[in-house]
């Protein structure tokens, strides 16, 4: 018995180390892929990214860094599908990459519970799920409470993770105080965000939401009546990322109400 099992773990190592380099190989052109798709904007590149994250995760020993990955490229590819005005009709397809990206995230903590921005991308997927509903608020707001609070816990100094929570409170804020708030927080977020990407030891995963911040930065003064400094925004966000709608929509918007 004893021999039978040391040659299944012997089985199971070769076959790790054997698969350890296709995984990293498959998760390094991911990466690309996600750059490439989150510069361009471009679902089908969103999706390629996935696949390439989805073979690594199966390639290789069960890892977080590898469904969280896989989870990000899904959350994009669903934001790409509700917000690009050419794909509004594909409601089906956005509320599957909702779904798998709640899959891989979940995945991601259960192997790792302290990946700060794994809970912070679940609290706003569950909070995207409420969508202004009172039964879907008492399903899934415990769960948003849940995840927001460990991702600030765990990753308090993490400019996705006060992103994440910013445009969080950019969407459920209804009055200029708590647009004050979410300005407040997306500020901090934008700071983190300038010192990651002055540093020389920024971790090798998909870096996005920077331009983003700037966006709902840019959102958030706009409905503070502050004009001036959400056209800056606005178009700090496209010199950024110059495929971003919503801040083109919002700086046309500013600019033709001055």
């Amino acid at each position: 018995m004893f021999r039978v099992f040391s040659i299944l773990v012997g089985v199971w190592v070769t076959l790790s180390v054997e698969a350890g380099p296709a995984a990293s190989d498959l998760s390094s052109a991911g990466v690309a892929e996600f750059a490439a798709a989150y510069r361009a904007w471009d679902g089908a590149r969103f999706a390629a990214a996935a696949e390439l994250f989805r073979q690594a995760a199966t390639n290789a020993p069960a890892n977080a860094t590898h469904f969280y990955r896989l989870g990000v490229a899904h959350f994009h590819r669903m934001l790409q599908l509700q917000n690009d005005p050419a794909n509004r009709t594909n409601a089906a397809a956005a509320r599957t990459a909702m779904d798998d990206a709640v899959e891989a995230l979940t995945l991601a903590i259960k192997l790792d519970e302290g990946h700060a921005e794994s809970h912070a991308l679940l609290g706003t997927l569950y909070g995207m799920k409420i969508n202004g509903s009172l039964l879907q608020g008492l399903r899934f707001g415990p769960r948003v409470a849940k995840h927001q609070a460990l991702a600030l816990k765990l990753g308090p100094s993490n400019p996705r993770v006060q992103y994440l929570l910013g445009m969080c409170q950019f969407h459920t804020a209804s009055k200029p105080a708590e647009w004050l708030a979410a300005r407040q927080t997306l500020q901090g977020a934008e700071k983190l965000f300038d010192a990651e990407a002055k540093s020389t030891t920024a971790p090798p995963e998909p870096l996005w939401g920077h331009d983003s911040c700037l966006t709902f930065l840019g959102r958030t003064c706009e409905l503070l009546g502050k004009r001036t400094e959400a056209v800056d925004y606005f178009r700090r966000a496209l010199a950024m990322h110059p495929t971003d709608h919503l801040a083109r929509e919002g700086l046309r918007r500013v600019s033709k109400n001055k």
